[in-house]
């Protein structure tokens, strides 16, 4: 659990630190362009709802209206988009010279690396930055300076059936090895997917990541630069190549063709007995009636040290030179209130301290306790790389070809830090 102090003290490191910069006169509300009469800030924000009834609109809206009505002289112009198109629709409002004051989507980097972002500390107040999870601060920063702003986060655990579990005597998995003899042990027993392995081209990228951190790789070295065919991450697929996919452990979908959400629902119909799960999958099981056991990701000699993380990301934008009425806009995001409603909304993470420090100390947020245990320490995408996008889609194609009957972990891993390389050094 997180402690009130530690929010504190790295309020007043940073504050010390910028003071000490002479930068304090660059923050929101100090200086700066703030025009005459009425503002119109346009946010351009992705839909997290299903439907109608939950449509992320409703969120907006409410926030765009408490926000205007303690703000007067700013207006705030909502627009909200599927998340098929939102990236897309974003990218050609830029590229017309039509970029919206504020978008909330998946990626940030492109546009800070072309000089189109402001920086978090021209906007926000020293405590709204100084209030975010590091790690989350970190994820969002090119060139070690801050960018994107976490919006929302998730995190990602081992999800067991506990009926399953229970009626065959099996204890929750720690490590690999506990995987794989459970799997045997559950298969035997007519589980249909002893455990789903989604390596499909839905989002491979997120099961792929969980694995690597697992056998102690990952899809980047310690100093940032991209290691997707070290050997750690070569031995992680020889292990579940041979361990899992070749011993019939996986169910009868082969894992290159079976697509995250088709897993989920496997595992809501009582088919699953263990997949890597996230927030969302938790609710949609207990509502259907699956009781849900989850622990820490097992590693090879034990639970991993650090779970994956992702987050979705939101910027503004300096085309139209609003950026004192962005900081004020954001430092009102970003109050426990709206941070918790969202999160609460789509069982979502927040991203702030104060915030995951109040859902932790409150018994109604108790499903999700694990998850914000294991977000601090968990591990993000390269999301500051603008070649990341291109890096990812070459895992999506291949990663599932590395555990194919006659595929070559080696050769497939390669294949796609190739692919990572050439994005890289594409100008």
């Amino acid at each position: 659990m997180r402690t009130v102090w530690a929010v504190q003290l790295r309020y007043r490191v940073l504050a010390a630190a910028v003071t000490a910069l002479g930068m304090t006169a660059t923050l929101s509300g100090c200086g700066g362009r703030s025009g005459s009469g009425e503002v119109t800030l346009k946010l351009v924000a992705a839909d997290y709802g299903n439907g109608p009834a939950n449509s992320s609109e409703k969120y907006w809206d409410r926030l765009a209206k408490g926000f205007e009505a303690s703000h007067p002289g700013i207006k705030v112009d909502v627009s909200v988009h599927s998340w098929k198109d939102i990236d897309r629709e974003v990218a050609a409002m830029v590229k017309k010279g039509q970029a919206p004051d504020i978008a909330q989507i998946g990626a940030y980097a492109d546009y800070a690396k072309a000089g189109k972002l402001y920086r978090a500390d021209q906007m926000l107040s020293i405590r709204t930055q100084a209030n975010f999870l590091p790690s989350l601060a970190d994820a969002g920063s090119l060139d070690r300076t801050q960018y994107g702003l976490p919006f929302v986060a998730s995190t990602r655990l081992l999800f067991y059936n506990k009926k399953f579990f229970a009626q065959a005597g099996l204890d929750a998995p720690q490590t690999w090895d506990d995987i794989r003899d459970d799997a045997l042990v559950l298969r035997q027993r007519g589980v249909a997917y002893p455990f789903a392995l989604p390596l499909g081209p839905e989002e491979p990228q997120a099961e792929t990541m969980m694995w690597l951190l697992g056998g102690g790789g990952g899809y980047i070295d310690d100093s940032g630069s991209y290691d997707i065919d070290s050997a750690e991450n070569i031995r992680t697929f020889d292990w579940l190549k041979a361990n899992l996919v070749d011993k019939g452990l996986v169910g009868p979908v082969a894992p290159g063709k079976l697509d995250r959400q088709k897993a989920f629902d496997a595992f809501t119909d009582g088919q699953v007995g263990m997949l890597n799960g996230h927030p969302t999958l938790m609710q949609e099981a207990e509502r259907k009636g699956v009781s849900v056991g989850m622990v820490p990701l097992p590693g090879t000699d034990g639970p991993s040290k650090g779970s994956l993380g992702v987050a979705d990301w939101i910027m503004g934008f300096k085309q139209q030179g609003h950026r004192v009425q962005l900081g004020k806009f954001f430092d009102y995001l970003f109050t426990d209130k709206n941070v918790i409603d969202f999160a609460d909304e789509y069982d979502l993470l927040p991203v702030t301290d104060s915030a995951s420090a109040a859902m932790e100390s409150d018994a109604r947020y108790k499903p999700l306790w694990k998850f914000l245990a294991a977000l601090p320490d968990s591990q993000f995408y390269p999301y500051g790389k603008t070649s990341w996008a291109r890096s990812s889609e070459s895992i999506k194609e291949n990663i599932g070809k590395a555990v194919e009957p006659n595929g070559s972990p080696e050769r497939v891993l390669g294949r796609i830090a190739r692919d990572a390389s050439a994005a890289e050094h594409t100008k």
